[in-house]
């Protein structure tokens, strides 16, 4: 998966969209593992919400989804900062999207009933890093904070 995640970032995905539904998967699936792991405890209702997401957002099946956490977990490891994965988001999502990507980070941040302030400056980050106006930031906030 790191040399997939390697080679994405080498080649021209508009050539291929298959590169770019996969770079679009990677991408989602490790912003939202890195927002989990934020407060250093991964758990149960954050992986939860994490899958319903990407099942929803992606339109994949539950066993799919699992292997895309898994492959992304590995990547994740790897990586030394959100750049590598905020890049991807930039060159492959319009504003929508990186609104909906940041909504869903907010969801994994709050499955948990609660938000640490290592989640909050993870987004925060993300948010910054992909161009997504304070606004829409502190709109998914407040719409995942009530859901």
């Amino acid at each position: 998966m790191i040399g997939v995640l390697k080679k994405l970032f080498l080649e021209d995905s508009q050539e291929n969209p298959h590169n770019a539904d996969e770079v679009r998967r990677i991408a989602t699936a490790a912003l939202l593992i890195e927002v989990a792991r934020a407060d250093f405890a991964q758990d149960a209702e954050e992986e939860a919400a994490m899958a319903r997401l990407l099942v929803d957002t992606l339109s994949l099946d539950k066993d799919t989804v699992d292997e895309l956490l898994k492959d992304a977990s590995k990547v994740v490891d790897k990586a030394t900062s959100l750049y590598e994965f905020t890049r991807l988001v930039n060159d492959h999502y319009d504003y929508e999207e990186k609104c909906q990507l940041i909504n869903s980070m907010w969801l994994v941040a709050y499955a948990d009933k609660s938000l640490s302030k290592y989640e909050e400056h993870l987004i925060r980050r993300a948010s910054e890093l992909i161009y997504v106006t304070h606004e829409d930031f502190i709109r998914g906030k407040i719409a995942a904070s009530k859901a």
